[in-house]
């Protein structure tokens, strides 16, 4: 039978051996602190909260409801034509929204704001569409009902107008900005995605609520019995609208030079 030999008879493998558990103490304690790599700890940075998610849904729908110039387009549109229209205009315009509230959203994570240029050059781009739109509205005869803007191609008018409003990027950035202003913690790139998904599910409930309310039969009504002053009202909104995109371009302007 082996006699056994006590472990002081070997002290380098003992002190190896103790630098092994040491390192391997060290290691478990580096992994318990930081979490797996691919893990629980992983999964929780990637997500936000339930509150963070509803304050962007929230967001993103005020920003859709918000009367303006495609609100009051798609609201004629719908109401003349029926939903159907209506969807196809927002469809277009969820391009613009996608854009803005993506850059909005961009800025809160921790991009730089975008400059005046390009918000100057937009102003007056949509200044004068929204002019001539509105000329075209208040100037239309014939003894129709009169036709809503974009009733042509509502999915280009759609584009146009969600790509080309200069307002959509500082409002879609104040909204999105006093409803998540509360979870800064948790806003950052990995949570970018899962806020932009919000943003749209908002952007979409905020849709349904415009041709809900567009398609109603009352509402249909009054926009066939009174379609052309409808119309030519919704032209100068247009016109004001475009007058005072073209002011305030120019006084961005103005104060650069």
């Amino acid at each position: 039978m082996r006699a056994l030999v006590p472990i002081r008879s070997y002290p380098k493998l003992e002190r190896k051996g103790g630098e092994v558990d040491a390192l391997h103490r060290k290691r478990l304690a580096s992994r318990v602190r930081s979490g797996p790599r691919f893990g629980l700890s992983s999964t929780r940075m990637r997500l936000m909260s339930h509150s963070l998610f509803w304050a962007t849904v929230i967001a993103g729908f005020i920003y859709a409801v918000t009367p303006g110039p495609a609100f009051l387009a798609v609201f004629a549109l719908a109401a003349q034509h029926g939903r159907q229209a209506g969807a196809r205009f927002l469809f277009g315009h969820l391009a613009g929204d996608l854009l803005w509230g993506g850059l909005a959203l961009a800025a809160i994570v921790g991009v730089n704001q975008i400059g005046p240029a390009l918000f100057e050059a937009l102003g007056v781009g949509c200044g004068l569409y929204l002019v001539y739109l509105g000329g075209k509205a208040v100037l239309s005869r014939g003894d129709g009902g009169g036709a809503p803007i974009g009733s042509l191609r509502p999915i280009r008018a759609g584009l146009l107008f969600g790509v080309t409003n200069p307002k959509a990027y500082p409002v879609s950035l104040a909204v999105f900005t006093a409803l998540t202003v509360g979870y800064a913690s948790e806003i950052g790139w990995s949570t970018a995605p899962g806020l932009m998904g919000a943003a749209v599910l908002g952007f979409l409930l905020g849709y349904v609520v415009i041709l809900f309310w567009a398609g109603l039969p009352l509402v249909r009504r009054f926009f066939l019995k009174h379609g052309r002053v409808v119309t030519r009202v919704v032209g100068v909104t247009f016109i004001l609208f475009g007058l005072k995109s073209l002011t305030d371009a120019g006084r961005s302007i103005a104060s650069r030079a």
